[in-house]
């Protein structure tokens, strides 16, 4: 992998990094109180940013390694599935005990993009919300250790 894509990564990983940090705030809040409809929203927004970023890391290893375009309509999915898998061009990204609680984050990227947000539930979002600091600090470490 060239420095370019590897200093692309690391933005990416610092701009989490700050994303994370910055929310630590709301979920304290949402901790203490039962989150409103305004909380509720913030929450989804930051998992949606959250993701969406894991997602521009996934899209730079993947051109950089794999090369292949991302062109069918799941193409979500299978950036998803490719970063869990050794290719012949690379280790596998993340290791394979993150593959299901990371999936409950892409499914909720398409509930946040498909839904109104009255419609979310601080029952199914709190658990990824609250977990977000812990899973990101074991995503980021796999992730340092891949470019290294």
């Amino acid at each position: 992998m060239d420095e370019i894509t590897k200093e692309k990564i690391n933005l990416e990983i610092s701009k989490i990094d700050t994303l994370v940090s910055k929310s630590s705030l709301l979920l304290t809040k949402c901790k203490n109180t039962e989150p409103d409809f305004f909380d509720l929203n913030a929450a989804g927004s930051i998992l949606h940013s959250f993701y969406n970023g894991l997602e521009s890391i996934f899209k730079l290893i993947h051109k950089a390694t794999d090369g292949t375009p991302l062109s069918s309509t799941m193409w979500h999915s299978e950036l998803f599935h490719s970063i869990f898998k050794e290719t012949e061009n690379r280790k596998s990204v993340l290791p394979h005990d993150l593959e299901e609680p990371l999936k409950e984050y892409l499914g909720f990227r398409h509930v946040f993009r498909h839904s109104y947000g009255y419609e979310l539930d601080w029952e199914r979002l709190n658990p990824l919300f609250s977990g977000m600091p812990e899973i990101w600090q074991k995503i980021k470490k796999s992730l340092i250790e891949f470019i290294k």
